[in-house]
């Protein structure tokens, strides 16, 4: 049974949620501020973590959180659900590291989807390595089971969703994707300044790698394409 924590100061909000996963046949954990989920996050992590962002009287105490969640694992799955829904606070969310990053008036049913199919891609690092399920572009590896990716033979630590989205680039050498495609292939709905957050993001982990790095071009009005040199 999967573990799930909520971190959410609203009560009716967090019990709301709680029972709909519940339901759902995950074993649903709440907390009211980080404090508390931090002292237990120490002890043993969950296998998803749903954050809000303003948690009592810590305005921005969610991203705190997801920063300590990243030092303790770099592939936990994380998901922002919060009422602020402002550009600067989605692109914040994604550079710490979230995975998704979803406004409260999202359906429970579109939640739902949503925790499963990052259920699904997570449970891909736990099958045995694949040389089939290798893909190789010059000096870039992806293992498309493990879900992990290598530049110059080194680990690039990317999350679930930058994944795939780097994965749709590399399939198809040369070939633009757009926004959309991007999206698609991710299975994620998010507006267009977030696909965009996401590129810079990859790019940035490549570059902290290689600063050569320059195989994800712009292009500008049309989308973004993987560049083999």
């Amino acid at each position: 049974m999967k573990k799930i924590a909520i971190i959410e100061d609203e009560p009716a909000i967090r019990e709301n949620y709680i029972e709909m996963l519940s339901a759902q046949g995950y074993q649903v954990s709440g907390f009211e501020n980080r404090a508390s989920a931090e002292a237990e996050f120490k002890n043993a992590l969950p296998d998803l973590a749903i954050v809000d962002i303003g948690l009592g009287h810590e305005i921005d105490g969610g991203f705190l959180l997801c920063q300590t969640l990243r030092s303790l694992s770099k592939t936990l799955p994380i998901i922002f659900l919060t009422a602020r829904d402002s550009e600067i606070d989605t692109v914040c969310g994604l550079r710490m590291g979230a995975d998704d990053y979803l406004t409260k008036d999202i359906s429970l049913a579109h939640l739902a989807a949503r925790i499963g199919a990052l259920f699904r891609r997570m449970e891909a690092l736990e099958q045995p390595a694949d040389a089939n399920a290798l893909i190789t572009r010059g000096q870039l590896t992806l293992d498309t089971q493990r879900m992990q990716v290598f530049w110059q033979q080194q680990l690039v630590d990317l999350t679930v969703t930058e994944f795939w989205m780097l994965h749709s680039l590399a399939q198809r050498p040369g070939h633009v994707k757009s926004r959309n495609d991007l999206m698609s292939d991710a299975k994620i709905y998010v507006d267009d300044s977030t696909i965009t957050s996401h590129v810079k993001r990859i790019r940035k982990k490549f570059i902290a790698l290689d600063s050569t790095f320059d195989c994800i071009d712009t292009v500008y009005g049309m989308g973004y394409r993987w560049e083999q040199h």
